[in-house]
């Protein structure tokens, strides 16, 4: 059973398996957000789904950067990711015509941040996640 469905833009229809959300500045103990801090963030997030994961690839949805202040610190001006990290496992039909469509389907795990609490589901899914390549990123599998 799946979470929710999520109508791509490219016309196919993805089912969200299991969704690892958290605060994407949760246990930061001293600093600010930076540059720096959010690609760390990032990329751990990524080394997490990998290992959680390891089965299919993982895509990064590249987040959106707000810059509140300009006036820079140590590390350089303060720049926020959004505030709920994500890492969801995906599933559809198998991407190469020729498989049987009753024995393969396809898989990709992916990151991204979002602004709310929220499960992605239909056409109301952030638009960066609908315009997902699934023909190019997700690895075909058999049941």
């Amino acid at each position: 059973m799946s979470l929710s469905r999520i109508a791509l833009t490219s016309g196919r229809s993805i089912e969200l398996t299991e969704l690892r959300m958290s605060s994407a500045y949760g246990g930061m103990l001293e600093g600010y957000p930076c540059k720096p801090i959010n690609d760390m963030k990032v990329r751990s997030l990524q080394r997490q789904a990998g290992r959680t994961f390891s089965s299919t690839p993982v895509h990064l949805v590249p987040p959106s950067r707000e810059y509140p202040d300009q006036t820079a610190g140590a590390f350089g001006p303060v720049e926020v990711l959004p505030a709920v990290a994500c890492i969801g496992a995906f599933r559809s039909a198998a991407v190469a015509p020729e498989l049987d469509s009753v024995l393969h389907r396809s898989a990709l795990t992916v990151v991204w941040f979002q602004t709310v609490l929220d499960v992605p589901s239909g056409e109301d899914a952030d638009l960066a996640l609908r315009r997902i390549r699934w023909e190019e990123l997700a690895q075909d599998y058999e049941l």
